[in-house]
Order: structure tokens, then sequence, then C-alpha cells
């Protein structure tokens, strides 16, 4: 495959990221007050009045390169010449849109694939155990084939694996043991997110999280503290709901929904707006919406790690009390 240069690269930084989504994939835009908003990705923002994108979940602001190559999955050759038509010359993305638009080449999206499995797991179940995860959990999501661990760029990852009804695989999300690495896989369609289902069937219950591991967590937590609760345990991967409304539709039977977003500005906002929204939609009227967001830490997993860590330092207290007894 042919390389860019840097003017290249440059130039499709420069790319007018609204343009390109009017021609390319205009499904995704929806007003928000003065603004427009992505659709599968809630937390990007288009500020009309300042006429940039801004990412809300990251902090950042975003250009065309970043959206190609971050969102969608594309790598930086194939992003650059989809953004520069391949020739160094802007696509309609970058020109004024004349009175007839002719008919759009659309950009080839990569198919979907599961990265290449590990046969050992070595890393990622330590990485795992470490965020307190138990055994059993991630034995039963190995067993489950939501869970497995590969490689990226030369770094070992945790990937998280949502499957549809049938039991085929439809998206997947890599979270980096050594690093800080946070990416959907190619091709991943977000309606299939990672979900991990109830111990038993037939639940009419539904936990929302925006990560995997605090998802996990939550089960976790379950194990550790003995409450009952039998109920799926949905991931975002976000702030997006796409993944939420998808799944209330292929299970019209969930009647409780329980919001466990994270427990800072963005995750609480979120939480309300979500809500508001299952109230709103007509199709989901019947279900009765919580949120909880944890007592202890920012997270679920945060909140996990601190019980666990209460709970070690309980069993040294009561080793030194038992010493001294005997003593």
């Amino acid at each position: 495959m042919p390389g860019v240069t840097k003017e290249q690269i440059q130039e499709a930084r420069e790319a007018d990221l609204f343009r390109y989504l009017q021609f390319h994939e205009p499904g995704v835009l929806k007003r928000d007050g003065p603004n427009y908003r992505h659709k599968e990705h809630d937390s990007l923002v288009y500020v009309t009045g300042k006429g940039y994108w801004y990412w809300n979940s990251r902090g950042r602001s975003i250009n065309a390169l970043d959206y190609l190559v971050e969102v969608r999955g594309y790598g930086l050759v194939d992003a650059v010449n989809t953004l520069t038509d391949g020739r160094g010359r802007q696509t309609e993305s970058r020109r004024s849109a004349p009175a007839k638009s002719p008919v759009q080449r659309e950009p080839e999206k990569r198919p979907f694939s599961l990265p290449w499995a590990k046969r050992c797991a070595t890393f990622a179940v330590s990485y795992l155990q470490r965020r307190g995860i138990s055994s059993r959990i991630i034995s039963r999501c190995f067993r489950l084939g939501l869970l497995y661990e590969a490689r990226h760029r030369d770094e070992a990852v945790c990937v998280f694996v949502g499957k549809d009804d049938g039991g085929k695989a439809r998206f997947a999300c890599m979270r980096g043991i050594g690093t800080s690495l946070k990416k959907d896989v190619a091709g991943s369609d977000k309606k299939f997110s990672f979900c991990y289902p109830p111990d038993s069937p037939g639940s009419r219950q539904l936990a929302v999280f925006e990560a995997p591991i605090d998802a996990l967590s939550h089960a976790a937590l379950q194990e550790l503290e003995g409450w009952k609760w039998n109920g799926w345990r949905l991931s975002l991967g976000g702030t997006s709901h796409v993944a939420l409304t998808a799944f209330l539709e292929r299970h019209p039977e969930i009647r409780r929904v329980t919001l466990y977003m994270d427990n800072d500005l963005a995750g609480l906002v979120n939480a309300r707006k979500i809500r508001d929204m299952l109230k709103q939609d007509r199709r989901f009227r019947h279900i009765r919406v919580g949120v909880n967001p944890p007592r202890t830490g920012k997270d679920y997993n945060e909140k996990l790690l601190c019980l666990r860590e209460q709970g070690t330092d309980c069993q040294q207290q009561s080793r030194h009390r038992q010493a001294a007894i005997s003593i």
C-alpha cells in the first residue's frame, strides 16, 4: 500500500468533518439546540458558532483525520486517501456543495473481524485479577467467548466481545493491559456492545455501565457482598445510548433498567439524559429507570478495589488481634 506525504496528512487534518459527515454519513447528524451531535457517539458535538467538533468524553477537539482513525477504525493511509481522494486533492468534504451534487463514492469501511487470539491469556487474567475481578467471572467470560487476550502493535490487550442473539461476534473493543489503550475494533457494530448475561434465564432486569470492566466489577461486587440479583450487564462503550436502545428493542421483556454511570459530572449528566430519553420513547415507557452511581470511587471498579482493600485490612487486623491473644 502506497504511503502518504506530510502535506497530505496535514490536508486531511484540515478537511471539513461536518461537511464530510453530511456527504458520506448523513444519518449520524442530529440537532442539539444550536449545535449538532453525533447519533452513535453522543459525546461528539459540533459547535456551530465556532465551527469545530469537540469530543466531550476525551476532553479535546477532533478533526476529520482523528474521526476516521479513532472512531471509524481506518488505517492512517486509508483515512488520508479517503479525505484527499487518494491524490492529494480535497474531496467534497472540503469543497462548497454544488447546486446539484454528483453521486458520492462511499468510503469503504473495513469489514469486522476479531483480532487474532493468543493461546495463553496469562496477562489478561492477571490484569483482570488485579482489577478485582474474580476467577469465576473471568472463566465464565472465556467460556462464553466474551473475553480473550490478543496483541495490538506488539502490546498485550484484553478483547471484550459483543455478540448478536445468534451468538455471532459483531463488536469488540480492546483495552490495554500495560497501556492506556482504549479502542474499538474496526467494523464493530455498536448495537451489539459487550454484555455479561445473567446466571439464569428469564431475567427482566438490565444494568448499564460505561465500560466492560465496570460491568464485570458489578458482578464481582455481588459475589463479594452476597446480595441476590439476576440480570443482564450491558456496557455502552462510552456515553452513546445506541447499544442500550438496540438491546431493549431485542429484549422487550426488560422491565427494569438501572444506570450505573461514573460518579462524575459527565456520567451523571449522561445518566439523566438516558433516563429522560427512555421515558420519552413510547417503546420504553413501561420500563422503570433508576440511576445508581457508585457511592465510593469514580466508577464501579474503583468501588470494588476499595472494598477488597478494606477487606484485606480487616483480615490483617483480625490476624494481629488473634496473634496478640495467643501471646
